[in-house]
């Protein structure tokens, strides 16, 4: 074991201990590897960067407080956003490594606060994007566990292009109104295993991505397992996407709850993406308090060029390798509670369905005093509150055992629907007692907006 003490790191001192840090781990490598120790205390440091066989170890009541200087970040080549491009080093930072671990019952406080002050403000432009908490870039058997992650830059922990991934018993707290503070981010990952955490952030709690349009290497995130996990705030509890390109596929979620996640499971993407995301089972979940508990969104608008007409047109295009899909999702067993939009946003392109989708035994209650809101951030869909199901451009859908409560309008709005089936499903307490199913053709219109509308 290599106690960063004996490598010359203070505890409680100004002065960063980063040489220290890493003079204890080239020890450790030069050795085969081993583990590099951190003692109670707080020590200061910039980025590290991690060797193979490598774990560190934070002891109880041990702190690594990462310095606000980005001239502790050096610039390296990985992925922001989905797209390759040079970034800030993150605090934690390894490239190509084979297994890495970073454990123990102590603490990494990212002192976000500056770095969210300069891109709110933008009184300094940063010449290279924030640094992350910790991202590992094409690393294999890769270990996060026990830690707990405080006050990110920008998203807390990404791996990327990583292979057999375990984050277990992970506790991260980033302000509800932190920019970009994302809890974990697998991306393009395989064999992936996030369980027991605790989440409670600025943006979505968990975000699977595979990279955009932009990113040349088109490599799947896949075979990811998320389960016993609460999350808290964020805009979303687990969410697909926007960046897919690469696909996603073989998801598995379950056992968790949400409370105030703005949006519980959500899938987002345009065309111009491509991709598919298929294959997903979501069961056993609890939600409250959230706008909308189930999106899938094939006109998603934030970002790069999501203006353009050609992503919020209603009117079909032509089927090619940039048209995004989602397909054989299922969600089963899932408890929602004081739901504000609608019980359900389905939304596929005019020219590619959202298909075979599956609810079951779900129970939903809308609220009492809900606040007006958009389930999904698409073009054209006004505020809404206790509506239930809203489906457009969706084929082989199927609802059973579907309970929503104190909802207005039907409680499954179906537009463009094609092969959807309701069965032993149920309206309970409804304010404006309607038809359980409202089923409608509509034609895409001929102008949409304008695109400086849009």
């Amino acid at each position: 074991m290599h106690n960063i003490i004996d490598y010359g790191a203070r505890r409680n001192s100004p002065e960063p201990s980063t040489e220290a840090i890493h003079a204890a781990i080239a020890a450790a490598s030069e050795a085969g590897g081993g583990t590099v120790y951190v003692p109670a205390g707080t020590f200061r440091t910039g980025a590290i960067f991690l060797k193979d066989h490598i774990e560190l170890r934070l002891s109880p009541g041990a702190v690594l407080s990462f310095t606000t200087d980005p001239g502790d970040y050096p610039a390296v080549e990985s992925r922001w956003e989905g797209v390759q491009r040079p970034v800030h080093a993150s605090c934690i930072f390894g490239k190509d490594v084979v297994n890495v671990s970073i454990t123990g019952s102590g603490t990494l406080e990212g002192n976000g606060q500056a770095w969210w002050d300069l891109f709110r403000n933008r009184r300094q432009e940063l010449k290279y994007p924030r640094p992350k908490l910790i991202s590992l870039d094409g690393c294999s058997r890769v270990t996060v566990k026990d830690v707990t992650l405080r006050n990110s830059p920008s998203w807390t922990i990404n791996p990327i292009r990583c292979n057999d991934v375990t984050i277990d018993n992970v506790s991260i707290w980033n302000p509800a109104d932190s920019p970009n503070t994302d809890g974990i981010d697998p991306e393009s990952c395989s064999n992936v295993r996030i369980s027991n955490c605790h989440i409670d952030v600025g943006d979505d709690c968990i975000a699977i991505k595979s990279g955009t349009e932009d990113t040349k290497e088109r490599v799947p995130c896949e075979n990811i397992a998320i389960t016993n996990c609460t999350m808290i705030h964020g805009h979303g509890g687990v969410v697909m996407g926007s960046e897919m390109s690469g696909d996603i596929r073989n998801v598995t979620i379950a056992n968790c709850i949400f409370k105030q996640t703005d949006r519980g499971i959500r899938l987002k993407s345009r065309r111009g993406r491509g991709g598919t995301v298929e294959d997903v089972r979501v069961s056993n979940i609890v939600m409250e308090d959230v706008i909308c508990p189930f999106i899938m969104n094939l006109y998603y608008f934030c970002g790069p060029r999501g203006k353009d007409k050609y992503v919020w047109d209603k009117r079909p295009y032509p089927v090619t390798e940039e048209t995004p899909t989602f397909r054989r999702i299922h969600f089963a067993n899932v408890t929602a509670r004081n739901v504000h939009a609608a019980a359900g946003f389905l939304y596929g392109l005019a020219e590619r369905y959202v298909a075979e989708v599956t609810f079951a035994d779900i129970d939903i209650s809308m609220a009492e005093r809900a606040v007006p809101g958009k389930p999904a951030m698409m073009a054209g869909i006004e505020d809404m509150n206790n509506r239930g199901f809203y489906l457009g451009n969706v084929r082989d859908v199927r609802f059973r055992h579907v309970t929503i409560e104190n909802h207005e309008g039907p409680a499954f709005y179906i537009e463009n629907g094609e092969d959807v089936e309701v069965v032993d499903c149920r309206s309970r307490n409804t304010r404006k007692p309607e038809k359980l199913v409202e089923q409608v053709t509509a034609a895409p219109p001929v102008e949409e907006l304008s695109e400086t509308e849009a």
